[in-house]
């Protein structure tokens, strides 16, 4: 567990600092997860979501950690609402539970659980234009004090996750931080075509890592973006950022 931990020092350093940076404590939190998909947007809707322990192969220890931040209804109803006038499907999962997606970064940057927290699924596909819709239509809930998160990694090929992702992993991060680092209307066009990005393919065989942040990017459409942690040698070999936006 500590060799583990010695080897994310950076990126838990990062996420300690998120609640400094953003000088406030937020009413609730708002997380779109990479491992949550669903055919219509869904919405965590438990006043007390259990724990999703939704990996295998690890340590027994990480089967047994818990959050216990709380849920909150009101705020599912008001994602959902929110959505569906923006002319798209979504629905309330009142069993669904923290994902590691979730419970692994909060428990850093949050760790007295005091902050509600409510999930919202990816919609199966992982079309760009419609997952930036949809922040879209939750940026509202950034005036009312609701931090939004897109959790996913900057690179996600899990078959060459280390040294065989060093080349992959880096060309990929240098045009995902020249992209969302750009003027908000370039930074959009080239999302949407992140396909045609060099390397796209190889840092993300499938999309579910990524398209968190089209989402995020959605909510904060006019904002100029801070690379808020980089590496290049995560896991003896890959390149990841995140971003933090306004």
């Amino acid at each position: 567990m500590e060799e583990l931990r010695n080897k994310l020092q950076l990126l838990e350093k990062s996420l300690t600092e998120i609640p400094r940076e953003i000088g406030v404590v937020p009413n609730a939190v708002l997380v779109i997860s990479g491992h949550w998909e669903e055919d219509e947007f869904t919405v965590m809707a438990s006043p007390h979501p259990p724990m999703l322990y939704d990996y295998s192969g690890f340590p027994e220890h990480t089967y047994h950690v818990k959050y216990g931040a709380p849920g909150s209804p009101q705020l599912a109803q008001h994602v959902r609402t929110l959505i569906e006038a923006a002319g798209m499907p979504a629905r309330l999962d009142p069993q669904r539970g923290f994902d590691h997606g979730t419970f692994a970064p909060l428990v850093i940057m949050y760790p007295d659980a005091n902050v509600p927290i409510v999930q919202l699924s990816l919609k199966s596909g992982y079309d760009s234009a419609t997952h930036l819709s949809v922040g879209r239509a939750l940026a509202p809930l950034r005036d009312e004090g609701v931090l939004i998160i897109g959790s996913g990694l900057s690179y996600h090929n899990l078959r060459k996750f280390g040294p065989a992702g060093r080349e992959a992993s880096k060309t990929f991060d240098d045009w995902l931080q020249y992209t969302v680092l750009a003027t908000p209307e370039k930074r959009e066009s080239r999302l949407l075509a992140w396909r045609d990005a060099p390397a796209a393919r190889d840092a993300h065989p499938q999309a579910d890592h990524l398209i968190p942040l089209m989402v995020v990017v959605g909510a904060a459409e006019n904002e100029s973006a801070t690379v808020i942690y980089h590496e290049e040698d995560l896991f003896n070999g890959v390149t990841a950022s995140s971003f933090r936006f306004g």
